[in-house]
Formats: structure tokens, C-alpha cells, sequence
């Protein structure tokens, strides 16, 4: 059974930035991959992370990050840096190109999505809609 692993919060990116384009769906920064390696030292008989999107929130899809012991038949597998980072089929799409962080300061420690595929997000930043 999945349980939910921390919270995440949506950034559009303005279109002016180019995006490079990688084999990976996902991009994880440093920090990502930091906070991922010491989620997966807490589980270590997970495969890893599992995004997913559902239904939530005043804009209409927000992230799910749960821990994944099982791939399944059209997920895609993410590896970076000595990690894995499953993208459940439904979220494959809304994905493609996007950036994840981990940020921490004071106040919050989350997961951060730099989507470019985002068209608007609500104002606390939790739903998004493509």
C-alpha cells in the first residue's frame, strides 16, 4: 500500500525559456535526488518514488508522490543519479519536460514542479490545469 511521502507545490514557467530537450521525462535537480536518496534509505524495500496526478483542488490536478515497490504496466521509469522516480501513466503527459526540486527554508520543506506544460495554477499553488 502507497502512502503519501511529502507534499508538492506547482510553478508554472513563463514560455519564454527554452526547454532542452532530454530523454528523460523528468529532471531532477540536486537537492531532488538528495532528498529522494534519504526518503529511499527510510523504505529500502521500495523501488522508489511514484508521481502521479488526480483530480484535486480548485484548478483541477495536483501531484501525488507516494513510495512505489512495483512498476506497473505503462509507468515509466525515471533514473538519475543513482535513483528512481516512477511516472504513473496518467501523469506521463502533463510531465514531459518539467524540472523537480526539493526546496526547504523555514517555513516548508516540498517538492517543487517547474512545469512548462502548466496553462494556470491556483493561487496557493497546490492545483494546476494544462
Amino acid at each position: 500500500m502507497a502512502t503519501k511521502v511529502v507534499g508538492a507545490t506547482v510553478r508554472a514557467v513563463a514560455r519564454k525559456r527554452t526547454i532542452i530537450p532530454t530523454k528523460a521525462p523528468l529532471v531532477l535537480t540536486n537537492s531532488a535526488v538528495k532528498k529522494v536518496k534519504e526518503l529511499m534509505k527510510q523504505k529500502p524495500d521500495m523501488i522508489g518514488l511514484k508521481i502521479g496526478v488526480k483530480t484535486r483542488g480548485c484548478n483541477g490536478l495536483t501531484y501525488t508522490l507516494d513510495y512505489c515497490n512495483d512498476k506497473g504496466k505503462f509507468d515509466e521509469i525515471v533514473e538519475q543519479d543513482g535513483v528512481k522516480v516512477v511516472i504513473d501513466s496518467k501523469a506521463q503527459l502533463t510531465l514531459l519536460g518539467t524540472e523537480m526540486d526539493y526546496l526547504e527554508d523555514k517555513l516548508a520543506a516540498e517538492f517543487v514542479f517547474n512545469n512548462p506544460n502548466i496553462k494556470g495554477t491556483c493561487g496557493c499553488g497546490e492545483s494546476f490545469n494544462v
